[in-house]
């Protein structure tokens, strides 16, 4: 155990020692925009951290990742990664990697059928449980988004929020967030985005370690994973707020 334990803490200094110099490269080259870091939480430990736990999950998971990828493939056939571009940090688009959970099936006239209709039974198993979003480690790793932050949404939406809606876009986006460790999709999407700005305006330590605890306890327990009434999300359309 004391072996172990030993080689964990050498394998995650090593890998936030290597995340400490890429976070310095990022900012040298300029890389990262968005608001102003509140603290050195924010400034110089965030981003070391979310890259040795990225690096670090994936080098003790692998096998339990390429289990999940033998089952993705099995039930619903290849590519095994879903990839989409969404917005990050000041609306700067990159590329998203998750679990497949849905099939490509579609109708006589060639359109996909409806979410309702392609998700499999692996596939909801793989959601509730949050299995799917671990393809999105490769993009905590490549700076892409953060262990914590407001979720990724499509790139469509940009053009619909509020000035302050928009505000989300000022960090990374999260693996996890405060509107999804406490919420999840059991709610609307304003309060969801009041959530967002909340986490933007209050980055700590304390904040990104609670909303852990919270993500993994609700989680377990299988909470809020769709919204009311749908198996997926519902499309954002919007807010009655004038956009000014």
């Amino acid at each position: 155990m004391k072996k172990l334990l030993e080689f964990l803490l050498l394998l995650f200094g090593g890998c936030f020692s290597l995340g400490f110099i890429v976070s310095k490269l990022e900012k040298k080259k300029g890389w990262v925009e968005g608001h102003k870091p509140y603290g050195i939480y924010e400034k110089h430990i965030k981003r070391p951290l979310d890259f040795a736990f990225a690096v670090s999950a994936l080098l003790l998971f692998w096998p339990f990742f390429l289990i999940v990828a033998l089952m993705v493939r099995i039930n619903m056939g290849s590519p095994v990664l879903f990839t989409q571009e969404r917005p990050g940090v000041g609306g700067k688009i990159f590329k998203i990697f998750k679990f497949r959970t849905m099939t490509d099936a579609r109708d006589i006239e060639g359109n996909l059928l409806p979410d309702a209709q392609r998700l499999t039974k692996f596939g909801g198993i793989m959601r509730s449980t949050s299995c799917d979003e671990a393809g999105e480690l490769i993009n905590i790793i490549k700076g892409d988004m953060a262990i914590v932050g407001p979720r990724p949404l499509l790139v469509k939406y940009l053009e619909r929020y509020t000035p302050t809606q928009m505000r989300r876009q000022e960090v990374r986006p999260g693996l996890t967030g405060l509107a999804m460790s406490t919420v999840r999709n059991s709610a609307g999407w304003d309060k969801k985005f009041e959530l967002d700005i909340e986490y933007v305006d209050n980055i700590s330590f304390l904040m990104d370690l609670k909303i852990i605890l919270w993500t993994i306890r609700i989680v377990l327990k299988r909470e809020g994973i769709n919204e009311p009434g749908a198996v997926t999300n519902t499309e954002f359309m919007g807010t009655l707020e004038e956009k000014k």
